[in-house]
């Protein structure tokens, strides 16, 4: 069963996605900011990060360099789901070490997709 650190500030999106997540059979960590999601991710090690970029802390880009620094997070895959969609932001995100972005609001079948085409690849694993 794969893991997924959820990361948003928004209790209401944290319920969806861990409603979302463990109806298809994963288990969820949810951490409300990326502070919180950076302690949580050296004791534990997820399959898939997926977080906010506006959070109060630490924001998304500033959580994804924080995780690509730690040694088990080098290859994670780690998706920003945020209702930015600047391209500029993006390329942070990318630069980062993001490896994917989805737009808020969601479509729960489209983030299962995502998820399952991100986690199938080899570096994923």
């Amino acid at each position: 069963m794969k893991t997924i650190l959820t990361v948003d500030d928004s209790p209401s999106m944290r319920q969806m996605l861990a409603y979302v997540l463990t109806s298809n059979g994963y288990t969820v960590i949810e951490a409300e900011d990326g502070e919180q999601a950076l302690e949580l991710a050296k004791t534990n090690l997820a399959d898939l990060v997926l977080t906010d970029q506006n959070m109060p802390r630490l924001d998304g880009i500033g959580l994804i360099k924080a995780l690509r620094s730690l040694p088990g997070y080098k290859t994670v895959p780690i998706m920003m789901l945020t209702t930015e969609s600047s391209q500029a932001l993006k390329q942070q995100g990318r630069e980062a070490g993001a490896t994917g972005w989805m737009v808020k609001p969601f479509d729960p079948e489209k983030l299962l997709e995502m998820l399952k085409r991100v986690l199938a690849q080899p570096s994923a694993q």
